[in-house]
């Protein structure tokens, strides 16, 4: 229990002894100063001796309050005092963090945190391309400047730099599209409170959107061909190809999507966030029932170690290879990469004549405009519709 109070020779100051506590020889005291504010009788406590409190330490504070409450000036209580250094530090703090994020250099982010996040998040084949237009045509510019320092002026160096070497407008607008996920990353993350300057350069304007799609005698020997060398990559593929399924979206499917009796496949967390219905076709129910039998992880297509798959296996890049379908071709929106399989499977439902809003549906597509792409593949689709507006014109005419 602590002792009773006990007077020093400094008027108002006084203090209580701690009834086991020692500091050094003596029991640790805690002192307090007695004074008047506003008329009024007030205490507050200072700390204790073993924290560097003494009588007369005591005693020059009080002495400095009441100076401070006869000129008006500066705190006249111990808790102004303790508030106005709790704001001091604060703003010192804040002035810190603001000047250390002043320093941060573009570089120092990129090969730092946000490529280890890149490396846990994204494809292999994305995280070599952005590191590659980062060391040659980025860093050479932009990598030892700070965040606050690069300005529009700065990116244009670095697209003039890509475009006089003869790169793609695609590369110098991924170039760009990298400095702006930078600076979006280090915002999120409180390392800057710096925007990104790309909003402020106009950067080339690519139409990325793929051209071709497979025949459907393409389509088969790729099938033959993986089914003979990678089974599991060939189911992977028939599904984006008969089902129109996305890869992200074939890696999520766990069995209890699978309805056999619906013929029914349920998609969730989809590109843009929804649920939606994928339907099976004869050959995919087959190989999906087939493989039921032997599962033994709940994802259907499990990657090694049974955890989910985050890309594509590079052997069906081999097998396009193999098959020549990319021979001579230098436009990337003609190359066959996996994503044609599902760019197949809308332009086949087109060209049999299917409406673009089933298409959509099918696709999942957000918006309308998405699947428009695929219009000109509807010729024979329009001549029939107008054909029977022709006919409809033609009897309501005799009527």
């Amino acid at each position: 229990m602590p002792r009773e109070y006990v007077k020093s020779k400094f008027p108002g100051v006084r203090y209580r002894e701690h009834a086991t506590r020692k500091h050094g020889v003596k029991f640790d005291r805690y002192y307090f100063i007695r004074y008047k504010l506003d008329g009024k009788d007030k205490e507050e406590g200072l700390g204790w001796a073993s924290q560097g409190w003494t009588e007369q330490k005591a005693a020059a504070r009080l002495a400095e309050l009441k100076e401070n409450q006869r000129t008006g000036q500066g705190p006249r209580t111990l808790h102004e005092k303790r508030v106005i250094a709790d704001e001091k530090a604060k703003r010192e703090a804040k002035e810190k963090a603001r000047t250390e994020q002043a320093a941060v250099t573009f570089g120092s982010i990129f090969s730092g945190p946000y490529l280890e996040h890149s490396r846990q998040n994204k494809k292999p084949n994305s995280v070599v391309t952005e590191n590659g237009l980062f060391t040659k045509w980025i860093a050479p510019v932009i990598g030892d400047v700070s965040l606050k320092d690069i300005s529009p002026f700065h990116l244009e160096r670095v697209m003039k730099t890509m475009n006089d070497a003869g790169l793609t407008p695609r590369s110098v607008a991924y170039a760009m599209s990298v400095v702006r996920q930078v600076y979006n990353f280090a915002r999120d993350r409180e390392l800057t409170e710096c925007l990104s300057p790309t909003s402020k350069v106009k950067t080339p304007k690519t139409d990325n959107r793929r051209l071709r799609f497979l025949t459907h005698e393409e389509a088969n020997n790729l099938l033959d061909y993986l089914a003979q060398r990678v089974p599991d990559l060939h189911d992977i593929a028939l599904l984006c190809l008969h089902c129109g399924l996305r890869a992200g979206e074939i890696f999520n499917l766990t069995w209890g999507d699978v309805d056999f009796k619906r013929e029914l496949l349920t998609l969730r967390d989809t590109k843009n966030g929804k649920t939606r219905p994928a339907f099976m076709t004869s050959r995919v129910r087959e190989i999906l029932t087939q493989k039921s039998k032997y599962a033994e992880s709940d994802l259907v297509f499990p990657g090694r170690g049974g955890v989910k798959r985050t890309y594509v296996s590079n052997a069906f890049e081999r097998a396009v290879q193999h098959l020549g379908f990319n021979e001579g071709i230098t436009d990337h929106r003609q190359k066959v990469v996996f994503h044609t399989l599902r760019h197949t499977f809308a332009s086949w439902l087109v060209e049999q004549g299917t409406d673009l809003y089933s298409v959509k549906e099918l696709m999942g597509h957000s918006t309308l405009s998405m699947t428009e792409r695929y219009s000109h593949l509807a010729p024979d689709s329009l001549r029939r519709t107008i054909k029977s507006f022709d006919v409809s014109l033609a009897t309501a005419s005799a009527l």
